[in-house]
């Protein structure tokens, strides 16, 4: 049996950092895509009974339904009524509309630890609802979101490796075709997996970052 081959990667190396560069671009775009999603949708969950309703369907099919499937008929499917994308957005929203969906969730959900009588105070005080909610709301849901926020993001970012079955250059699919030339899925597979676990270790320790500003902000009462 051969040893590790260390020229593989070093041969590699570009054609890998360039999938790196896509699935970070593809995942950051997809996240703030999911997360201006998310939000509008969480909000408009947690303050109206008939946007629960008409915004069920979108959070329960999106969460319900592989990922893998939402991505083929977005970008397969749609077409058939007259909805083209180039696969790089077919990707990217398809990765944004069901991270979305579980922000919508996350947001909801930290929206309803915020005691209704700071909405009321900020009324109070003449704020609008809008104000309330950008001023005063929103910023004390934040501690609570972070977390999983940021599980999120990871999930995301492990997720965006399923766009590569539309032809999308990213690390996954870069990892395939270096194993085509290479034929030695040690080495490739082991390189791409320490890349990934690099990226999501580097937004734990990003997490653990703001989550210490927090609480030393709240400590001063900041």
């Amino acid at each position: 049996m051969a040893g590790f081959r260390f020229d593989i990667l070093f041969n590699a190396g570009p054609l890998l950092l360039e999938g790196l560069g896509a699935t970070v671009i593809v995942s950051l775009t997809s996240f703030c895509l999911a997360i201006l999603i998310g939000t509008a949708v969480g909000i408009a969950r947690a303050e109206s009974t008939r946007a629960r309703r008409l915004l069920g369907p979108y959070v329960e099919v999106f969460r319900g339904t592989p990922l893998l499937i939402q991505l083929f008929f977005i970008y397969y499917g749609l077409p058939s009524i007259g909805v083209t994308m180039n696969n790089y957005v077919a990707g990217i929203v398809g990765l944004g509309l069901n991270g979305g969906a579980y922000i919508s969730e996350i947001v909801r959900g930290a929206l309803y630890s915020v005691e209704k009588g700071q909405q009321d105070a900020a009324a109070a005080l003449g704020l609008s609802w809008y104000q309330a909610m950008v001023h005063v709301i929103l910023p004390q849901t934040m501690r609570v979101a972070l977390p999983p926020l940021v599980s999120s993001f990871s999930s995301l970012l492990k997720d965006s490796s399923l766009v590569s079955v539309l032809a999308i250059t990213e690390l996954t699919r870069v990892s395939q075709l270096i194993y085509t030339r290479t034929f030695r899925a040690f080495e490739v597979y082991l390189a791409v997996g320490a890349l990934y676990f690099g990226m999501i270790y580097s937004v734990l320790l990003v997490s653990q970052y703001i989550e210490r500003q927090f609480k030393i902000a709240g400590r001063y009462g900041r």
